[in-house]
């Protein structure tokens, strides 16, 4: 990824080399040739944007960012007052590039959420570059301290969006809590792979001014680690190599077989309902309360229903529930005789 400051000095170090090309050109004594040799050795020297390609060369960046000279509270004061009463893009280049280690130092702190650094760097130098564009100078305070905000600001949205697929952080008290718990976390000294106990919750909550189901649910979400894709590579000595997919098991029961026991549940529920036309009102009714029901009748319950004793009620439902299984079984000789010819 080159960096996103290069199209932002593309003006001033095109202007400086302008500059020199007019000076050198054309030559027409010592003196002239002293000015022109001052130019080319200005240019030459003058530091850089380096492109930020990526982690490989996150390290040549650092190091190149670092020629970047650090300006004064006046030499600042002045450049901001240029930019801004003018519009002047040499400065605005000045202030930009003097606080690209600011930039890379704030990306370091944000290192431990999986991320390329170097887009962290990337993103936060967009935020610079909207601190300077509002930085106010007349105010008495540094540029370091207010373009801080927006630096951090940039990264922090960069990894609500790149950190999960899933949206997370659309509050301020959650996005407070995603991006403090891991610090809270080890200031209890609570474990990063487990759930927190009750009083720490309690704790995280109180302190950060957010619900406690709600630090319960993103310390789940962080402990997962954001993403991962099914095709990760695995290897295992004794099973060979795969992916990830591979070892991932459906325990539900198979579709064929949720279909032949709904099938057969159909068939048993008409059988039923055609075997129970086999018994009279009061075996139906008697063997319904007292086999069918969820919720069962007494036999105390019936007797009263009937005005006959307990132990009829009884005798008439054995009765029933043979007569049922009979017809039972005489409807499910039917049925199969036909399929088994």
């Amino acid at each position: 990824m080159k960096c996103v400051l290069n199209d932002v000095l593309f003006v001033y170090i095109g202007r400086t080399k302008k500059v020199a090309a007019e000076r050198m050109v054309p030559i027409r004594g010592l003196q002239d040739v002293v000015d022109a040799r001052k130019v080319r050795e200005e240019v030459s020297n003058k530091p850089t944007v380096p492109a930020l390609g990526g982690e490989q060369g996150l390290n040549r960046y650092l190091a190149e960012i670092k020629k970047f000279p650090v300006l004064t509270a006046e030499q600042e004061y002045m450049l901001a007052k240029r930019y801004r009463e003018h519009e002047d893009p040499d400065a605005a280049a000045q202030l930009v590039t003097s606080h690209l280690r600011l930039v890379a130092k704030i990306a370091m702190g944000y290192r431990g959420y999986g991320l390329p650094v170097s887009d962290l760097i990337s993103e936060g130098n967009v935020g610079l570059m909207q601190g300077v564009k509002k930085f106010e100078p007349d105010r008495g305070f540094r540029l370091a301290t207010y373009a801080m905000w927006w630096i951090k600001a940039s990264m922090q949205e960069f990894i609500l969006r790149s950190w999960s697929l899933v949206k997370m952080g659309t509050t301020a008290a959650q996005k407070k809590l995603f991006f403090n718990l891991r610090r809270m976390k080890k200031q209890l000294e609570a474990y990063d792979d487990t759930d927190l106990s009750p009083e720490e919750v309690s704790k995280i909550a109180t302190d950060l001014g957010v619900p406690e189901q709600e630090v319960v649910n993103m310390n789940r979400r962080m402990m997962m680690g954001g993403d991962g894709s099914l095709n990760t590579p695995m290897r295992n000595s004794e099973e060979g190599s795969g992916e990830w997919q591979d070892w991932l098991t459906d325990d539900r029961p198979l579709q064929d077989t949720i279909v032949a026991d709904a099938e057969e549940a159909d068939l048993r529920r008409e059988m039923l309902v055609e075997a129970m036309e086999s018994l009279n009102d009061r075996e139906k009714h008697i063997l319904t309360e007292r086999r069918l029901k969820d919720n069962p009748q007494t036999l105390e319950e019936l007797s009263q229903v009937y005005d006959v004793s307990r132990e009829r009620i009884r005798q008439i439902e054995v009765r029933a529930f043979e007569k049922l299984q009979k017809a039972m079984q005489r409807i499910a000789g039917e049925r199969l005789m036909p399929a088994a010819a």
